[in-house]
């Protein structure tokens, strides 16, 4: 299975790790406009269903707002189940005209799920629980991959450590990182709250 793009996603990276209770996603802060930093500072990590879902965006940052804000309308329809709404965004971002345009890819977490969504209709779950996107994702995969066989460190500073080594490579990634994470707790919240 192939993800495909019209074009690469460059200008960010995306990092989520899973590590026994505990799921982490981060960040950096880069915006770029072609070869030109113009942001260092931004925000790419979104909270949703009110702190159960968090959703990384890598791309064009209009489009990702727009998918952010069609995607929370699918967690809200499918009573905050991120599978279900997951499919359902990729089956619309597929088929829907305008959405077929739309040049961007996301990462979302649950206490549970990890998955990757993208345009042509990919709803991607890794087998390991490390998942990457963005011009840096294949250096922050490897690290963190690295980082999960050879320490012991919970999934938020191999979150942290690996985007630092990813950012040390890509050009378009830069060492501004924010991680969030979902824990047991997150988890305990989600089956009282439904």
């Amino acid at each position: 299975m192939s993800i495909r793009t019209q074009q690469p996603i460059r200008s960010t990276t995306i990092l989520s790790v899973r590590r026994g209770q505990e799921v982490a996603i981060g960040g950096d802060g880069q915006v770029s406009l072609g070869d030109t930093m113009i942001k260092h500072d931004a925000s790419k990590i979104r909270s949703l269903a009110n702190g159960r879902v968090l959703c990384g965006f890598a791309g064009s940052a209009a489009d990702a707002f727009a998918l952010l804000e069609r995607f929370e309308g699918k967690l809200e329809a499918n009573k905050d189940n991120l599978r279900r709404a997951a499919i359902e965004l990729a089956k619309e971002w597929r088929t829907d005209r305008a959405m077929r345009r739309l040049e961007s890819l996301m990462i979302a977490i649950s206490s549970d799920t990890t998955l990757m969504i993208g345009g042509s209709g990919d709803v991607i779950e890794p087998s390991d629980g490390v998942i990457a996107i963005g011009s840096g994702g294949m250096y922050a995969t490897a690290a963190a991959k690295a980082l999960l066989l050879q320490t012991d460190l919970p999934a938020k500073d191999i979150v942290e450590q690996a985007m630092h080594i990813a950012a040390d490579i890509c050009v378009y990634t830069n060492h501004e990182i924010s991680v969030q994470t979902l824990d047991q707790q997150a988890k305990d919240a989600n089956r009282q709250g439904g």
